[in-house]
């Protein structure tokens, strides 16, 4: 069976699914494999929860003629969202980066989306499953599409390029994320500009951010780009004002107000204010779709509980974060501050040297703080005696109930798998 014909069942569909928990009816399953499952085992629940056509790769599966059996259901899954990526024929807007990836398409999203009928990657589904996805979501009546890309390893994006064909694509920044499957910060920057050389090779367009000298020098002379920042030069003139905690812009002689903290989420903004501008979108309206913005998700949330400033950024964590995310918390005027880190995952023979640039970086600016830090790697420092050091969340979990944190700023910062947002049903 041919990927035309396969298209032609899934078009009878009302949507993709790969997990039987999160069926709809007449929805289109296909069984995929892990390390620890097999999606072919789960076929007539599928069925039974409402899936109209199965793909699946294994003999054995196919229990009814609605069974499609391919080679490959993660191939045919890929091939099909390039099918239909093609059939679709829509403006489909791209972006990967080190570090804010989530937090820049949905600011595009609210932006465009102020004008146009738009549709994004949800949450973060932005790998080799995820991308497939997102493509297979959208309909040919939307105006963009907007595809996250995230990798771990080399020619990652470039394969993801391949599957979803961008015609705008940006990268939010290069930062000391994934340094145990990139190698290094070299590799990490030819990794993600795998997406300015798709973009460069097929004639596309670039929004670059021109105060970053590395997406300046790895665009090169290529010529179809649209670029923002301070400079009067620039397509879009936008530069920032200040983040007391939330970041404020200027823009076309007004301010943009945000709900985001940090002067790292500057650039994040600012590439959203651009491509409102490029696509013609009115300043009030790009305004307003920045003003309503909020994080969520444990993304850079501030929360107040009683008298205390939670700032709460517990979705990830690398060496670039980190460090960005201390910098602006060490900017915060109050008197007593605690600092919750727990460990940054996926840095491979440099995470000892990483951890410990933080506790250096901790002892250097916060002396008179208290300062938590969480996790194996962490645990393994060399600290001063007033830094508290714990193996895991489990072993901090008791000292948590003796705190005061009345009346202080708190700073929460770990990787996905610390969870440490469970801080916060405790303190």
């Amino acid at each position: 069976m041919t990927i035309a014909d396969i298209y032609d069942k899934f078009k009878t569909c009302t949507t993709v699914s790969t997990d039987t928990r999160k069926l709809s009816e007449d929805c289109f399953y296909v069984a995929l494999k892990g390390d620890n499952f097999n999606g072919n085992t789960f076929v007539q629940q599928a069925f039974d929860g409402g899936a109209k056509f199965c793909l699946v790769d294994e003999d054995d599966a196919v229990i009814t003629p609605n069974c499609i059996l391919v080679k490959d259901c993660l191939q045919t899954l890929q091939d099909l969202a390039n099918h239909h990526r093609k059939k679709i024929d829509i403006p489909i807007i791209s972006l990967t980066g080190s570090n804010g990836k989530t937090t820049t398409k949905e600011l595009i999203n609210a932006v465009l989306k102020t004008t146009y009928k738009v549709k994004a990657t949800r949450g973060n589904l932005n790998n080799h499953i995820g991308v497939p996805l997102t493509l297979l979501s959208f309909t040919k009546d939307l105006d963009f599409g907007i595809v996250e890309m995230g990798a771990n390893h080399l020619e990652e994006i470039a394969f993801l390029c391949r599957i979803a064909e961008p015609d705008y694509g940006l990268i939010t920044n290069f930062g000391k994320a994934h340094l145990e499957g990139f190698g290094s910060v070299e590799g990490v920057v030819k990794a993600k500009s795998e997406l300015y050389e798709y973009l460069k090779s097929h004639n596309k367009t670039i929004f670059i951010n021109t105060e970053d000298p590395k997406q300046v020098s790895q665009v090169g002379s290529y010529s179809k780009v649209s670029t923002f920042g301070t400079a009067p030069e620039n397509d879009c003139v936008i530069s920032f004002k200040d983040a007391k905690p939330h970041v404020s812009l200027h823009y076309k002689a007004t301010e943009l107000h945000s709900q985001l903290i940090g002067d790292y989420n500057y650039g994040n903004i600012a590439v959203a204010v651009a491509i409102g501008q490029y696509f013609k979108i009115e300043p009030q309206a790009i305004q307003r779709a920045i003003a309503q913005y909020k994080p969520d998700n444990n993304r850079s949330e501030i929360i107040i509980k009683d008298q205390t400033e939670i700032i709460l950024d517990a979705y990830n964590a690398n060496p670039t974060s980190m460090i960005a995310a201390l910098q602006n918390f060490k900017q915060l005027s109050a008197e007593h501050k605690f600092l919750f880190l727990g460990d940054m995952f996926e840095l491979g023979a440099d995470a000892a040297k990483e951890h410990q640039a933080i506790v250096d970086f901790l002892q250097h600016h916060f002396k008179d703080q208290q300062i938590y830090i969480i996790g194996e790697n962490f645990k393994k420092t060399e600290t001063e005696d007033y830094i508290h050091k714990y193996a895991s969340f489990d072993a901090l979990k008791s000292h948590l109930k003796t705190l005061d944190l009345s009346q202080a700023s708190v700073l929460i910062k770990g990787s996905r798998g610390m969870a440490l947002e469970r801080i916060l049903d405790i303190i």
